[in-house]
């Protein structure tokens, strides 16, 4: 299939489709007509000699042929994107997709976005949080340019660099020592596998519990919910520190996290990915 401007937006449909699974809200997302969307998805139908959606009063679904077909498109959309940043570097039509893991959003995504667009202000951010595996696929699969994991994942096609790290801080509603933490009111975190490692390492005692999470948010709801202790982001626990809801266990060692950047290894020398890299290391840094 050539990348002609007409067969990209076949593409940019079909990946649209996917998620609304509705025509009338792709036509609308897209800004176009539903006779529009119809067209390029009989055009990309025909192209590849394939139904690609089955259309219902239930709604829209994908075939077979369509799930299989996903990878590919957004392979093509990822070299169409590639491409064009090429022949014109950082372009106003160029959108970087970024991925977060899930903890550091709440208190790092709004400055590390500000950073980045001021370092690339001709680039427009897409931004979510994820877990570090399936950031990893979309990685590969060119569905993400970008991601902030804690696991890096084994692969020939992936590069990583070291961001730095981010304390964990434990806290309690009932004890500021280590001494007076209860086994029974400890919600055990399980924010990524060298954290649990770490955790185990160091408070063996406290390496089982009945409620666990590998979410800071949720976490930080059960310790609220559940008036026990836990370990969080140490901002996220300085905040709660701060309006009088828990309080610091002194003694307990803080647990430092490794953050990573990470990105397709064809990308590693590219002007623009080292630089949203940089940035995000400065900004971990700072």
């Amino acid at each position: 299939m050539d990348p002609t401007p007409m067969q990209i937006d076949q593409i940019e449909t079909f990946l649209d489709l996917l998620d609304t699974r509705s025509f009338n809200r792709t036509a609308d997302r897209l800004d176009v007509t539903q006779s529009t969307i119809s067209g390029r998805v009989k055009a990309l139908e025909k192209a590849l000699g394939e139904r690609l959606f089955e259309r219902s009063r239930s709604g829209t679904q994908p075939t077979t042929a369509a799930l299989r077909f996903e990878t590919h498109a957004r392979v093509l959309r990822r070299a169409w994107a590639d491409a064009k940043a090429d022949v014109k570097p950082y372009g106003a039509a160029v959108m970087l997709r970024i991925g977060i893991q899930h903890d550091l959003l709440e208190n790092h995504v709004a400055d590390w976005l500000t950073a980045l667009r001021s370092a690339l202000p001709d680039c427009g951010f897409y931004v979510d949080g994820d877990y570090s595996r399936q950031m990893c696929r979309d990685l590969e699969a060119g569905a993400l340019d970008l991601g902030v994991v804690f696991t890096p994942r084994p692969s020939p096609d992936l590069y990583f660099e070291s961001m730095g790290e981010i304390p964990y801080r434990m806290v309690s509603f009932s004890t500021d020592t280590l001494a007076g933490v209860r086994p029974a009111d400890y919600i055990l975190p399980n924010y990524a596998p060298a954290f649990a490692q770490t955790h185990a390492s160091l408070l063996p005692g406290l390496s089982e519990g009945s409620v666990s999470s590998g979410q800071a948010a949720a976490v930080r709801g059960l310790l609220i919910a559940l008036k026990g202790t836990t370990y969080l982001p140490a901002e996220m626990a300085d905040a709660l520190v701060a309006d009088g809801t828990a309080r610091i266990v002194q003694d307990a060692p803080i647990i430092a996290q490794p953050v990573f950047t990470s990105m397709h290894l064809r990308n590693r020398h590219r002007a623009g990915y080292r630089r949203m890299a940089k940035v995000l290391r400065g900004r971990m840094a700072g």
